[in-house]
This record gives structure tokens, C-alpha cells and sequence, in this order.
């Protein structure tokens, strides 16, 4: 591992950070981020920093100040506000204390926040207090814990890393680690950091450059030992290409994520969906591959840290056969061992589990799978994906480990103490705020006016959104305009729905990136303007083929997937007025709108035995949705505005004087029709939901 730090840089962050913050604060910025960066130190809100600084109250008195990186606060993104700043002196005092519990230690934190706003500091807080040095970093290195994640591992550390750092066995975080850190360094101040057993490192310094390349020399000192001692590579028995292992995966990701889903109790809501996420790659799968792979493989985490994420032990299940059925039964059978196996844990140690404290399900967060690789399991996709970067990181320090010798993690009593502590829960995101947190969305048409709306709202819920329409610049544009706010929520497919494979192929991304697909909206189609006398049959059947012959394969499609999964669906149609109140001129668009709707009414009666609802929405003119023109309008706007005369303003006020409401309908407007529908507000199927304001002649309301 080589040093990052560049003064460029870091005078980078001094012109933007030093002003409001300090220098000192605006370097902990800095080197916290090249901590925060290099995966192999740490993932996901892991490690923490701090530096001692002064403070100066609001009475003009100075105070010594920590400014300690908050819980869960994800250090390579991390802004100065990030640390958390306390007075010193009362935190230093405690460690008089015997004994601290959590509550009283948090609310040690808060009474001596120097600022009341600030966000909870990490629970090894008291380490920093009680460490003298200004800048102090803990990571969680991966050559660090394959060197402590041994039964041997003081004597590989003292081998590889010699005198200079002092070396703590396991103790809880919290008060009694940093007792016992302070203890260890005052035995030996002059040692550069310190290594605790099955945890981390911790270096420190009087500059922040000093106590960063402290971490790097000393991870790089282990990765060239590890190199050095390696005795044996991993024997793969079967070798599973990537391309193979990844159709595997598409074929079993919507079982196995139908089987993860948990009972909810409520009667229109009936599963809380997970989010799967695999992990295949040619060292994943050649680990999975090889003949220790399942004594590798279910061990516990290499750090405490890890636990709130993964849990103690992920699941390991032996290779699916190809058959549907049976391949259903094991997966149904492990899962059911597993949960029978955490039940048990949870009722041995029930004792400890503090007060309020809610366990998590039952259900792993990590399986693997020879052949297939890691399904790694979450509320949502960034949830999930931190399992999936823990996964990685976690299967290749333990096949190191397995080249030098044997695996040890810690005692089931440490791992409970760990995965069942307030401090870590805080942590969690457990809210599901956003009703659609859980769902994956697939929306046909999606680079229009009114697709993109519905695209945009189901986002901004909380859904995990597949952005299909004909390949080209509209879609790449949305693509990039959603993703750039929404994340790794936003993926688009190319999808012809003329095509039954290229319908398919569109299911199959979504569940290559987040197993499966729980919502379709049905909005593809095209328009015609032309009287039925001077109709060309040829014109007919090409609207014909996108807008029923496309809404059949999308609903055969979404039957197939909703079966396989087995927690339901949803399925809205984006039908139109038309189908009610046809217009002259428009005859091939209102016929064709009109199959298609009596097709999804059908399914509404086919697929109510497997929990699916379907349900339409027919609005009434939408021209735009921002920059993005409606396609439909594009086709007939001209000759509408021809017939009566007027400009495109004038047509929209047209439009807009012809309902009761004398409402402009937007693509937002029928993304909230939808909305209603997809998350299930009332127990409807079959339903049509006007969004035209208000349309006499189109009847049924």
C-alpha cells in the first residue's frame, strides 16, 4: 500500500475547510477521506478518527476540544461537521471510572458536546479521549485482521510488525476497550499504533500526515508478510465461469427472493421484500469452488464491526439443481435450518439482550452458493450493498488466512455482545419511511413524458426503478438525469415490447442487479392519426403490435416473474380516455388502447390467485414533462391544432377548458394515480382510475 497524501491536496482542503473550521479540523477532513477511500482499510461508515484541538467557547475561553468522526458516518465522504466535537477534560476524568455502561457513557457524549446539534460520537470515543496524541485513526485492515484472525496471531504480528506497535487482545468497544488501550500504550509510548486482536489497528501522531503514513507503513509491513508466508493456494475442484454462474443467478434470484421475504401481517401489504444484490466474480467463485470452501467460508466476521451488517455466519447452501421445484426445496429446507440455528442462538443468549433492544429476522444476510457465488440481502439496494463490499472484502482476507494456516474469530458470547448492542443498532437505517423502499419497479416507455414522470415518483418513494424503452439518446438521457439524483436505484434496459425475448431480457437486468421485480407499469404505446376509411391496414397492425401485442407480452412476462417469486405484484396499465370517449380520426389508437385494457381487466381476474393486483390509469392529454415532449402529442398535436386552428399553447388551453376542473393534467398527476395504486391504499383490482379532470363523455367514472 502506497501513501496518498499530497500537499496539493491538502492545501486543497485548508482554502475550502480551514476558514469555518480550523486547520486542524480541515486536515482530519483530509486524511480521514484517503482512510475512507482504500476499501481495504475500511467499508461503509467503518474506522474512526479524531484530532484534539481548541476550542474556544462563547465566553472567549479556550478549551481543549476532541473532534471524533460520529457513529455510521462513512469517512470517504466524511465533511468536517462529520467529527464531532466535545470538551475534553470531562471525558479524560472518566476514565476514574471502574465501570461505564453504554446509556450513561452516550449520554457522557451529549452532555459535553460542544455543540448540542452534533451528531453522536463513535462508541470508541473514549479511546481518542484517553490516547494523548492530537491525530489518532482506526481502520479495520484487511492484512491487519488476517494476521490477528489467527490462533497464532500475537506472534505473526510480532513477527511481521516487530516492537512497534503494542498489541491488545479482544475486549468489547466501548468503556473497557479504552481502559484497557490506554493501559497498553502506557506500557509502551513509544510504539507508532497499536493492533487489536480480531478488531484493528489504531495509529496516531502529532500531525494528521504523520498518524495516515503510520497506517500505511504498517498495513504494508503485513501485506508483504502475508505475501511472504503464503504456503498454499486454494485447490478449485470445479472451475464456473462468470458468464455461466451470472444466468445461474437470473434464474434463481426471484425464488430465493421470494423465500427471503418475510409474512408483514398486514393483509394489502403482505411481505417485507428484500433487495438482493450478488457477488460473482472469478475469485468468489473459485473460493466457492475449492475444497475448503465451506470450512473458509462459514467462519464468523473477521471484525465485530461487521455483525450489525452480515450477522455472525452467512448460509451456505450446496449447488441447485436445475429444476424448478427442487431447487425451490433446498433453498426452502437450508433457509429453514438457518433460521431454526439463529433462534436458538437468539434464545441462548436472550438474557443479555438489553432492554427495547427489537433482534433482527431470522433470515441470513449472506448466501452463498458454488457455481452461483454471494446473494447478499438488504432493505434497499445501498443496504444490500454494503453486505455485498463486506462479502467481498471478508471471502478474500479469509482465503489469505487459509494460504498461512487456520481461522479463529471470536466467542459467540463476544459476537452477541456485539450484534445485540444499542451503540451498533443506532447505526441502522431500520425505517421503512419510503413505501416503496423495498420494491423493484419496471416501467415500459419510460423515456416519454408521462414514463418518465411515473419514473420520477416512483424514485422519489423509495422504489429501486428498470428504465425500459427503445434504445437510444431519450433513454441514455433519462438514465443519466435520474441517476444522477437517484443513484444505484436507476437502471436502464433497452426493451422492444413487440419482442416476447427482448421483454424478457428487460426482467432479467432488473434481476441480475436486485433479484427480481415486484411492480410493472405498463405504459408503452404509440399513436395514429387517420380516419377509418383512408386507413392503411399496415398502419393499423403496427400500432396493433406496440400496444396490444406489447402490453400482452409485459403482462405474460410479469405473470411469470410474480409466480416464481411468489410475494405478489402489482401491475398498472397506463391506458387512456380514449378507451371510454374514442375521437374521431384517432380510431387505431382508441381500438388498439382499448385490447389493451380489456387485457389487463383479464389479468386482474387470472392472477388475483397469486396476489397480483392489476389496475389502470387513463389520463386525458399530457403534453410534457419538463424538456421531455409527449411522443403521443408529437403525432397528433399537429393535426389537432390544424383542425381547430390553433398554436401548441393554444391547444393545451384547449385541452385544459374542456374538463369540469379546468385542471392542466401532468405526467405527475398520473404518477400519483399510479402511486395510489402501487402502494396498495385500498384493497382494489380491476379498477380503472380516471386523471383527466373531469371528462363527462368518458365514462365509466
Amino acid at each position: 500500500m502506497k501513501s496518498q497524501w499530497s500537499k496539493q491536496e491538502a492545501d486543497r482542503f485548508l482554502k475550502n475547510y480551514a476558514d469555518p473550521w480550523g486547520e486542524d479540523l480541515a486536515l482530519r477532513t483530509y486524511a480521514s477521506r484517503l482512510l475512507g477511500q482504500e476499501k481495504s482499510l475500511v467499508l461503509h461508515g467503518g474506522g474512526n478518527t479524531s484530532v484534539k484541538t481548541v476550542h474556544r467557547n462563547l465566553l472567549g475561553d479556550d478549551l481543549e476540544g476532541l473532534y471524533v468522526k460520529a457513529s455510521g458516518y462513512d469517512l470517504a465522504r466524511i465533511e468536517p461537521e462529520g467529527h464531532s466535537g466535545l470538551d475534553l477534560e470531562p471525558l479524560r476524568r472518566l476514565r476514574s471510572l471502574s465501570s461505564l455502561a453504554d446509556d450513561e457513557m452516550v449520554n457522557q457524549f451529549r452532555i459535553h458536546l460542544l455543540n448540542s446539534a452534533s451528531a453522536t460520537p463513535s462508541i470508541e470515543t473514549l479511546v481518542h479521549a484517553f490516547l494523548p496524541a492530537k491525530f489518532i485513526d482506526h481502520t479495520h485492515a484487511d492484512s491487519i485482521l488476517a494476521l490477528t484472525n489467527q490462533p497464532d496471531g500475537v506472534d505473526l504480528l510480532r513477527e511481521a510488525l516487530g516492537d512497534e506497535v503494542g498489541i491488545l487482545r479482544y475486549v468489547e468497544p466501548g468503556f473497557q476497550l479504552a481502559q484497557a488501550t490506554a493501559e497498553t500504550f502506557e506500557s509502551a509510548p513509544e510504539t507508532k499504533g497499536m493492533v487489536w486482536l480480531q478488531h484493528g489497528l489504531v495509529t496516531w501522531g502529532e500531525e494528521p500526515r504523520v498518524s495516515y503514513e503510520r497506517t500505511i507503513e504498517l498495513v504494508s509491513k503485513a501485506e508483504a508478510y502475508l505475501q511472504k508466508r503464503a504456503r498454499r493456494s486454494l485447490s478449485v475442484t470445479t472451475s464456473t465461469s462468470p458468464q455461466t454462474a451470472k444466468r445461474r443467478w437470473v434464474r434463481i434470484a426471484p425464488l430465493l427472493r421470494g423465500l427471503l421475504a418475510q409474512p408483514s401481517g398486514d393483509a394489502d401489504r403482505p411481505y417485507r421484500r428484500v433487495i438482493l444484490t450478488p457477488l460473482i466474480g472469478r475469485e468468489t467463485l473459485d473460493l466457492l469452488n475449492s475444497y475448503r470452501a465451506k470450512e473458509i467460508a462459514l467462519s464468523t466476521p473477521l471484525t465485530s464491526d461487521h455483525l450489525i451488517r452480515t450477522k455472525s455466519l452467512p448460509l451456505w447452501v450446496d449447488s441447485l439443481p436445475r429444476d424448478h421445484t427442487e431447487a425451490k426445496d433446498l433453498l426452502s429446507r437450508a433457509l429453514e435450518r438457518y433460521r431454526l440455528d439463529y433462534e436458538a442462538y437468539l434464545k441462548r443468549n436472550a438474557p443479555r439482550l438489553e432492554s427495547g433492544l427489537k433482534h433482527f429476522d431470522s433470515n441470513p444476510r449472506v448466501l452463498l452458493i458454488p457455481g452461483v457465488g454471494a446473494a447478499c440481502a438488504g432493505e434497499d439496494i445501498a443496504a444490500a450493498g454494503i453486505v455485498r463490499d463486506i462479502t467481498r472484502q471478508t471471502l478474500r482476507v479469509k482465503a489469505q488466512i487459509a494460504s498461512l494456516g487456520s481461522y479463529e474469530g471470536l466467542s459467540e458470547s463476544d459476537l452477541f455482545g456485539m450484534e445485540y448492542r444499542g451503540l451498533q443498532h443506532y447505526k441502522l437505517d431500520t425505517s421503512d419511511a419510503l413505501p416503496l423502499r423495498r420494491q423493484v419497479g419496471l416501467v415500459t416507455g419510460a423515456a416519454g413524458a408521462i414514463g418518465s414522470g411515473i419514473s420520477r415518483q416512483l424514485l422519489i418513494q423509495g422504489c429501486h426503478v428498470v428504465l425500459t424503452d427503445l434504445p437510444g439518446e431519450a433513454l441514455d438521457a433519462l438514465e443519466r438525469d435520474l441517476g444522477s439524483e437517484f443513484g444505484e436505484r436507476v437502471l436502464a434496459a433497452p426493451l422492444d415490447v413487440t419482442d416476447p425475448d427482448s421483454v424478457r431480457s428487460a426482467f432479467d437486468a432488473a434481476t441480475a442487479v436486485w433479484g427480481g421485480v415486484d411492480l410493472v407499469i405498463v405504459n408503452a404505446g404509440i399513436a395514429l392519426v387517420s380516419s377509418l376509411e383512408e386507413m392503411e391496414t399496415e398502419a393499423f397492425r403496427r400500432l396493433q403490435r406496440v400496444n396490444v401485442e406489447g402490453t400482452l407480452n409485459s403482462l405474460s412476462a410479469a405473470a411469470r416473474h410474480f409466480r416464481i417469486q411468489g410475494t405478489g405484484g402489482d401491475i398498472v396499465l397506463v391506458s387512456t380516455k380514449n378507451v371510454f370517449a374514442p375521437g374521431a380520426s384517432f380510431g387505431a389508437y382508441s381500438a388498439t388502447k382499448a385490447a389493451a385494457h380489456q387485457l389487463a381487466r383479464i389479468a386482474s381476474l387470472e392472477l388475483a390467485e397469486i396476489g397480483v393486483r392489476v389496475n389502470m390509469v387513463a389520463p386525458d392529454a399530457v403534453f410534457s414533462e419538463g424538456t421531455r415532449k409527449s411522443g403521443l402529442w408529437a403525432t397528433v398535436g399537429p393535426d389537432r391544432m390544424r383542425v381547430r386552428g390553433l398554436d401548441q399553447e393554444g391547444l393545451e388551453e384547449y385541452y385544459r377548458g374542456r374538463n369540469l376542473l379546468r385542471a392542466k393534467i401532468t405526467a405527475t398527476h398520473v404518477a400519483k394515480a399510479v402511486l395510489f395504486l402501487a402502494t396498495r391504499q385500498t384493497p382494489t383490482t380491476g379498477a380503472t382510475i380516471p386523471v383527466d379532470g373531469g371528462l363527462p363523455d368518458a365514462t365509466p367514472r
